[in-house]
């Protein structure tokens, strides 16, 4: 029986894992929802288009001898540096701008980082909203990062540093203070994700809120 079909299922699947990587990482307060989203699924499949194409082409010129499994490892391996590389790197701007097949590549991603940044925005707002209700952020300066990354326990020191810049910026900032506890929820959401905020807003209670709960 030939099993070939197989062989570009395995090959999609490579593909689509190291685009679904890249865009799990990219959305760190609900990963999933990001990648359900058809903007992301179009990045995906691109990714799976790219390692399928590999194959096709190792196929085609017979590389890599007759061994399936390496000629699949080669084409997800291959489609993944492929479209990972530049040639040069211009500068345009502020900006330098790779040429090549990454640059072709990352316009798909800016494009579902875009669509999936409007998707997203209506509920993380709605998140935020609820989960710092009557939050005051005097109170809930001090007290409410810290709690939060106390709650977690895989918090990297670089995101950590992340964080601990954009707090600054915004205590320095001149929003009205309702205004700085929805951007604190917004940056700690970022990181930690909501249900966590959600956690530590309801441990700590009336001593970050500006009215206490009845």
């Amino acid at each position: 029986m030939n099993w070939g079909w197989l062989d570009w299922v395995a090959v999609a699947l490579i593909g689509g894992i190291v685009g679904t990587s890249e865009l799990i990482s990219r959305y760190k307060d609900d990963p999933w929802a990001a990648v359900r989203s058809w903007p992301a699924r179009f990045y995906i499949g691109v990714n799976c288009a790219a390692s399928m194409g590999a194959l096709g082409l190792i196929h085609a010129n017979g590389w890599f001898g007759p061994t399936r499994w390496t000629q699949i490892l080669m084409a997800g391996v291959s489609a993944m540096a492929f479209f990972r590389t530049s040639l040069f790197v211009v500068r345009a701007g502020d900006r330098d701008v790779p040429v090549g097949p990454s640059g072709f590549l990352q316009i798909f991603l800016a494009a579902a980082d875009r669509a999936v940044d409007r998707q997203r925005a209506a509920a993380r707002s709605a998140a935020v909203v609820a989960a710092m209700k009557d939050v005051d952020y005097e109170k809930a300066k001090d007290a409410l990062p810290p709690y939060c990354l106390a709650l977690m326990q895989n918090i990297s020191n670089e995101d950590q540093q992340e964080l601990g810049r954009a707090l600054k910026d915004l205590d320095a900032g001149t929003e009205e203070p309702g205004v700085k506890a929805l951007l604190l929820g917004i940056e700690l959401i970022n990181v930690v994700g909501v249900d966590v905020l959600t956690t530590a807003v309801k441990s700590l209670g009336d001593e970050i809120r500006s009215v206490p709960e009845v």
